[in-house]
């Protein structure tokens, strides 16, 4: 909660555009570590979103979103891991745009700590309607101005297709054949 926070009472920072790279600063503490003494997996996704929040506050994209009473939720998302992060160690999150389809933004995130590499991340989002739906990435350029038209690269997709489950309003019966 303590960095959810903190994304909204940081103090000003430069503006960016959403297809820059924007870089967030974090420490490792107690509470992240796991019993194996490292960063547990599940606290980088949610590192992650603080990344993502940055991108949307800092490129003035959420008071769009919030104008057009729309939300971005998570579809799918990956993450390779290659040095673990260790109590009290200070690290940043680099967040980028790397592409749109027809229904998705696809956001590259990397973990960095001492110039190197850690993580890297890959998400798939889309955006909702609060009185219900979703909204195409073609609706979300109108809505907010930002050019959709960089193409996703061809493993973003491959990926996506791989992992798609099927829509809400149809039957995902778990039988693990």
């Amino acid at each position: 909660m303590f960095r959810a926070l903190s994304a909204f009472l940081r103090p000003r920072r430069s503006a960016l555009t959403v297809h820059d790279t924007s870089s967030v600063n974090f420490r490792t503490w107690p509470t992240d570590i796991d019993m194996f003494g490292h960063m547990n997996n599940g606290v980088y996704f949610s590192i992650l979103d603080h990344g993502r929040t940055d991108l949307l506050l800092r490129s003035g994209l959420w008071q769009a979103l919030k104008k057009a009473d729309v939300y971005p939720v998570v579809a799918t998302e990956t993450m390779t891991f290659r040095k673990s992060l260790l109590p009290w160690q200070r690290f940043s999150v680099e967040t980028r745009v790397g592409g749109y389809d027809a229904k998705a933004v696809y956001i590259e995130h990397r973990v960095i700590s001492k110039g190197e590499i850690y993580a890297q991340a890959l998400v798939r989002s889309r955006f909702l309607r609060k009185a219900g739906g979703t909204v195409s990435i073609a609706e979300m350029g109108e809505l907010t101005g930002v050019d959709i038209t960089q193409s996703v690269p061809e493993k973003a997709t491959r990926w996506a297709e791989d992992f798609a489950l099927p829509s809400t309003r149809e039957a995902a019966v778990s039988d693990w054949v």
